[in-house]
Parts: structure tokens; sequence; C-alpha cells
């Protein structure tokens, strides 16, 4: 019988054990399995906390349910009929810039009467679909900065790219890969030769497969909608460990991968001894990971160590309701850097979801700091709260204290794909050929969300499998 470790314990470790050990069962494959984790609880960075009635979210919310595989993750584990959707205000977002809100459109006509974009911006737009737009220089890793200069010109950079890039990544465009970020989006333009364009042939696919009578997905359907549990995205990774029993041991930190003599691998614990392995899956971030290797293999060490991650602060006020005049109808906005604002943006979470607030008060959760503003993380918690404070009134009027505030400090929330991430993943996967059974997942790599970390379950577990 063969041994396989997993290493960490959040949604992309738990997820790779659960399907291996389904994936085993079914194939008539016998193996003993181990997920070690090093702190006292699982879940890594999902974690719900529920005080005074309000639902706060101490890293993600939820996830998109356009992508299956968490779907049927939650369908296999038999928690589907516990899923929540956002309900139809999720759909509304917005950013402020110049003084106000501004809902992002979402359609041609909507765009057009929309003053988030100026008239020469909207012109500068218009040129995308022209031959005057280079493409992208053949070879060339480019940020995501260049990428939205080139093809949309600088003002659709700075009120749409670089804050969706600060919502998403909490990164700074300036240096992120547009390859490793959007890789759909760099090759819809090297196969239509422009976003519209290939917007255009994309929905005269549609269609075509509509009038087939194939069943199509539209923008208005319900793909893309942010999905939960009235509980907090934390019942999944609960779940998940329930199913998992006695195969998760907590305050388990690993502290070194080695060749072992017996087996290929031994695991040096710093706690609890010494666990040998044919298998080993580490499902720990890319910091992390870098310090267990360092003996095994110190180029891979190197490369690991190369993978920055942004700090992030996440805020979260509860109000009464009758002291807001603003409508929260809404999913919330993002801010972009130019406009000097503390926050990247807030999100609305008792509009999207029911239970995040006591009745007649809303939760509002402020996000600061990220890839361009690192330095926020180290503020004390008065001059969080004054900045928040100060910023909810510019954006949405808020002169009322809140009557519940929480901080939660991230001092490396989430991986940078910035430019050169494609060979650094491929130097990984180099170094990884001299280490047969040696796995690494975790959005460290290809993918930050919660879909990405299932997925990437997906391919470790069927990797194991393979070996096994």
């Amino acid at each position: 019988m063969k041994k396989v470790i997993i290493v960490g314990g959040g949604i992309s470790g738990l997820a790779t054990a659960w399907l291996l050990r389904d994936k085993a069962i079914k194939a008539e494959v016998e193996l003993d399995l181990t997920l070690l984790e090093k702190e006292a609880r699982v879940g890594g960075k999902i974690r719900s906390i529920r005080e005074e009635g309000f639902l706060c979210e101490w890293g993600p919310n939820g996830f998109l349910d356009n992508k299956p595989q968490t779907l049927e993750l939650c369908s296999s584990i038999g928690v589907n009929d516990r899923l929540r959707r956002s309900n139809d205000n999720a759909r509304k977002r917005y950013i402020y810039s110049e003084g106000c809100l501004h809902r992002l459109p979402e359609n041609g006509p909507a765009f057009l009467k929309s003053r988030l974009i100026s008239w020469p911006g909207k012109l500068r737009l218009a040129l995308e679909p022209t031959p005057f737009i280079a493409r992208a220089p053949e070879g060339v890793d480019e940020t995501l900065a260049d990428f939205g200069r080139r093809r949309l010109g600088r003002e659709a950079l700075d009120k749409l790219i670089a804050p969706m890039v600060s919502g998403i990544f909490a990164g700074d465009p300036e240096t992120m890969s547009l390859q490793s970020c959007f890789p759909r989006i760099a090759e819809l333009e090297r196969e239509y030769g422009g976003l519209v364009k290939a917007m255009i042939r994309l929905a005269e696919q549609k269609k075509r497969e509509r009038a087939e009578g194939k069943a199509v997905s539209s923008a208005a359907g319900p793909g893309g909608v942010l999905t939960s549990f009235s509980e907090g995205i934390q019942f999944l990774t609960d779940a998940l460990a329930s199913s998992l029993g006695d195969i998760v041991r907590p305050a388990s930190p690993v502290a070194a991968v080695e060749r072992a003599h017996s087996s290929p691998y031994r695991l040096r614990c710093i706690n609890n001894g010494e666990h040998e392995a044919d298998i080993v899956i580490i499902a720990a971030p890319a910091f992390v990971v870098s310090g267990m290797l360092d003996g095994l293999d110190p180029n891979m060490t190197s490369v690991l160590g190369q993978i920055p991650y942004a700090p992030m602060t996440v805020v979260c006020f509860g109000y009464e309701r009758e002291r807001i005049d603003h409508p929260l109808d809404g999913f919330g906005y993002l801010i972009p850097k130019k406009e000097g604002r503390s926050i990247l943006g807030t999100l609305w979470d008792s509009s999207m979801f029911e239970n995040r607030a006591p009745r007649g008060k809303v939760l509002l959760r402020s996000m600061m700091g990220g890839a361009c503003f690192p330095e926020y993380v180290r503020l004390g918690d008065d001059e969080v709260v004054t900045r928040v404070k100060t910023d909810l009134k510019a954006v949405m009027g808020i002169a009322a204290d809140p009557s519940f505030v929480r901080i939660f400090r991230h001092e490396q929330a989430i991986p940078q794909y910035t430019v050169g991430h494609a060979k650094r993943l491929s130097a990984l996967d180099e170094g990884l050929k001299g280490h047969p059974g040696l796995i690494l997942t975790g959005n460290s790599y290809r993918g930050i969300g919660l879909n990405d970390c299932v997925a990437a379950a997906q391919r470790a577990s069927d990797e194991a499998l393979a070996l096994l």
C-alpha cells in the first residue's frame, strides 16, 4: 500500500485529499492518505466569523458558478443543497471616479451613456478593432498596463483595468503578466486580432449554436454568479475536513521535505516527528514551499522564492441601515489608484447575501493595501479605522460611526503573477521531473480563485492516482 501525504489544509489541500481518496476508491486502488496542516484549524485563508449577528469573511467570500469544478465538488460531498447564490444586486458594480460612483455598463448603449469614460477615451476605445492598433509583440510577456495602453488607451487602463486588477489580485498592472493573469484575453487577441473582433465572432458562434439547438449560456444567465453558503464559505472547508475525518491532522507543521532511504520522501515535522511517503503533494503558499524544499532542491527553492505576495487588510464595518442614505443595491465599488484614496474598494456584503448582518443593519467590507500600497498592512487599528471612515464619507457620504468593526490583516495575502511567471512555472515543472512523486498545487501557480484551486486539486489528484 502506497503512502501519500498532503501538506496544507486550505481549500487546495482539502479538495486534493477528498478527490484523491474518492478516485482511489472508484479505481479500487489502496492507499494510506494523510493531510498535515500547520495551524490548529483547517481552511487556510477561508474563514467565516460570526460575531454580534454579522458574518465577516476573513478571506474570500465565495466562488463564481461559471465553472463546474467547485459545484461538482459540492455535489459530491453532499452540500449542494446548502449553496446560496448572491441576489440580483451583485450584478451592479461601480467604479469611483472624479468624485462619484459610476455603474459599470453592461452593454453598448449603457457604455455610450456612461460618464465613467470621457468621449476622447471612448473614441480611443473605438479604435481597438481597427488596424491602427498593433498586436502584441511576438514572444513578449506583456504587462497588463502595457496591454491596456496599447489596445484600449490610458484612460481605460486607469479607470477599468487597474481597478479590476486590484479587485482580483490586489495587484499592480505595471508588473502583472497578461499571459499569466488573463491567458484567455491574450489568446483572443492572438486568434481574432482584437477583443472587439473576438466578441463579435464568439457572439456569432453562440447564435449558430442556439440555432442548432445547443444549450448556450449567456451573460445574463446563471454563469458567473457569486456563490457561497448561509454559514459563509468556511462551510465548504469544514464539510471537506469532516468528510476526511482522521486523515486530517492539524497542528502538524512540516519543516522540510527530504529524500529517505526506505521510501522516496521523508517529511520532518516541527513538533511530531517524521513521516515517510511515496508521494508528497504540497498545497501551501510558494514562500512556504520554498522553505520546505531548501535541502531537497535549492534551484526550485530559488524559483519559488521569486513568486511575490501582496499584503491585504480587510476591514468590516457594521451600521444601522437608517444611518446610511446611500443606496446599497449592488456588489460594491472599486477605486482607481489615481483617485488617491486609502482603500482599494468596498463590498456591500449584506446586499449580496442574506444573513450577513442583523435585521435593520448592513455590513460593508473594505480592502486596503495590495501591491500598490504594501505599507498599509502595518498601520495601527485606529489609523485603519480613520482612513476607512474618511473614504466611506467621501465615496458614499457616510458620516456615522460604525457600530461594529473588525480588522483582519494578511501579511502575504495573494500571489502575484508578475512578468516572468510563465518562465518560473516552466522551471518548476522541469525541476519536478527530477523528483518523481512530488506534486505542487494551490493558487501560487495557475489561478488564484477558489475555482482555480479546485481545478488544480483535480489535476494533482489525477497525477497522484496515475503514479499509484
